[in-house]
């Protein structure tokens, strides 16, 4: 039996083309330098390869079947993957990566991560993007694990961890907050350990694939409502589903609004330090794509949106 891939390759894909757009075998044989019959047995072997007629042979004209159209509009997108891949192998040789991956922790502004991706994409590079959300501990953990190229929202640790080079990216300061119909909206302050470990306390978990991850603002024997990102957390809080600490920069709005309700503790705010960090080689150089994402992280204002410009939803 004949192998269609023997058959289907991108000169008879191509062919076929030809011979839609001239509107006959005739006029397809002149376009392309052949004579009609070798025009002809270059489709009848297409044809008997996949077991299918591609033309109606009743008609003077090329008159195509429906396996035989399905088959030209499969064989146009083939043809401009073809392409896309040749100039993406041209482009990648001069020094742009095929891909990179962008592990950002959950309290990093999504909106202006978006934007600078709209940036990136607007110069039209090869690279192809893929962004990983994590959260605490598995941030960097993307970045040493070789999941990810660049992270975004990491800990301070990350500047003694091997192989790994980082920069400040800024501060983010946490508030507890509970909604206004949370037994707590009410009670007096500061409220101590004792009277917020009575009530539920929402968690973002660690992402962390290996060990117990890291953990911030749970008291010992309190329920715990655990959530996967802190845009979980918030809404969650929103609800009333429990409190716990949210960072200024995403409670700010719904505060302002009276949806969050902000209440002093016993325990000082937490202000948190967070990084940027990405892979040494010393064996490859760093890759173009690369390049320019750290380029806009060295501006102050791209820094401090991706910690700031949150939306509501």
């Amino acid at each position: 039996m004949q192998n269609a891939r023997d058959f289907l390759t991108p000169d008879a894909l191509s062919m076929l083309q030809t011979i839609a757009v001239a509107g006959s075998f005739a006029a397809a044989a002149r376009e392309m330098g052949m004579v009609p019959s070798a025009l002809t047995y270059r489709v009848r072997q297409i044809e008997d390869a996949l077991d299918v007629l591609l033309y109606d042979r009743s008609s003077r004209q090329a008159k195509l079947t429906e396996a035989g159209a399905e088959l030209l509009r499969e064989g146009a997108r083939l043809l401009e993957e073809i392409d896309a891949v040749a100039n993406r192998v041209k482009r990648v040789a001069t020094g742009w990566e095929p891909q990179l991956t962008i592990a950002i922790d959950t309290v990093i502004s999504k909106p202006t991560m978006m934007e600078l991706c709209e940036s990136f994409f607007s110069q039209s590079p090869p690279t192809r993007i893929r962004l990983r959300e994590e959260t605490l501990s598995g941030t960097l953990e993307a970045l040493t694990r070789g999941q990810a190229d660049l992270a975004i929202g990491v800990g301070p640790d990350s500047a003694r961890t091997a192989g790994v080079h980082s920069k400040p990216l800024g501060h983010i300061t946490f508030v507890y907050a509970v909604a206004p119909h949370h037994p707590l909206a009410n009670a007096p302050e500061p409220l101590s350990d004792e009277v917020i470990q009575k009530h539920r306390a929402v968690a973002v978990a660690d992402s962390i694939s290996r060990g117990l991850g890291q953990t911030f603002g749970l008291l010992s024997g309190q329920d715990v409502f655990t959530v996967p990102t802190m845009h979980a957390k918030l809404d969650a809080q929103l609800r009333g589903l429990g409190g716990g600490n949210l960072p200024r920069c995403m409670a700010d709005s719904y505060i302002e609004t009276g949806r969050l309700v902000v209440k002093k503790t016993e325990r000082a705010q937490r202000q948190v330090p967070l990084h940027y960090a990405w892979r040494l080689s010393k064996t490859t150089q760093q890759g173009k794509a690369l390049q320019w994402w750290l380029s806009q992280l060295e501006s102050p204002a791209t820094r401090d949106a991706l910690l700031e410009e949150h939306r509501n939803a």
